[in-house]
């Protein structure tokens, strides 16, 4: 049997979420942060239902979600959570301005057509929320540079032909994808920070070469 055939071979592009039905992410308070209380919140992606879990007890939001993952969408309705399955990228099920917020996590940089679900967020919302790995990290160019392949370090342990990521993207090449879109206008960022000083100065100053993840809330303006 070769590796590739071996069932223990990694692969990502299609999540099995039946032996993971709950999880805490870093990113999750990055977001909690950004959703105003008892607001109505769409989660793209939701995969276990795990932060929209987290946004109904912590902010009393009325919520509801879109996955492609058939485990996924089991594992949600055990939860009760109301939930369709489907892809995000393309026309969504829902009429214009139906949510306060929309919600794509870590997810954008995976989706075939990253342009179309963004203006799709902007159609069913007034705000949205975007959080991704950053491919501009520091890490990833040293890592180019001195090895001429594909960067590994944003991968999280995938190799470039059995990851999920298949339009990696900066923290540059989201602004430039808001602009595009056009009509949304980002009003807010969060990002991991450091307790050291100096790792945070950098951070702060140079997110696109020092940020590993970054959420943003982005707000509808046409």
């Amino acid at each position: 049997m070769s590796k590739i055939d071996s069932p223990l071979f990694n692969d990502n592009r299609n999540y099995d979420y039946s032996a993971a039905s709950t999880e805490e992410r870093e990113e999750y308070k990055l977001i909690c942060e950004m959703v105003e209380p008892n607001s109505t919140v769409i989660d793209l992606g939701c995969g276990n239902g795990s932060l929209l879990e987290k946004l109904m007890k912590e902010k009393n939001v009325k919520g509801e979600g879109v996955e492609l993952s058939e485990s996924g969408v089991g594992v949600c309705k055990v939860k009760g959570l109301k939930v369709h399955q489907g892809r995000i990228d393309e026309k969504l099920p829902f009429d214009d301005n139906s949510f306060d917020y929309s919600i794509c996590n870590v997810t954008i940089q995976m989706v075939m057509y990253p342009e179309v679900l963004l203006t799709e967020m902007k159609r069913i919302s007034k705000y949205q929320i975007v959080s991704f790995p950053n491919f501009g990290h520091y890490k990833n160019r040293i890592d180019l540079l001195l090895k001429g392949r594909m960067p590994k370090p944003m991968l999280f342990g995938y190799k470039w032909y059995n990851t999920g990521h298949i339009h990696q993207m900066s923290i540059k090449d989201f602004y430039e994808l808001v602009d595009d879109v056009g009509g949304l206008n980002i009003l807010r960022v969060n990002e991991f920070s450091s307790k050291n000083p100096l790792k945070k100065f950098f951070i702060k100053k140079y997110p696109n070469v020092f940020q590993i993840l970054q959420a943003f809330l982005v707000e509808k303006i046409i």
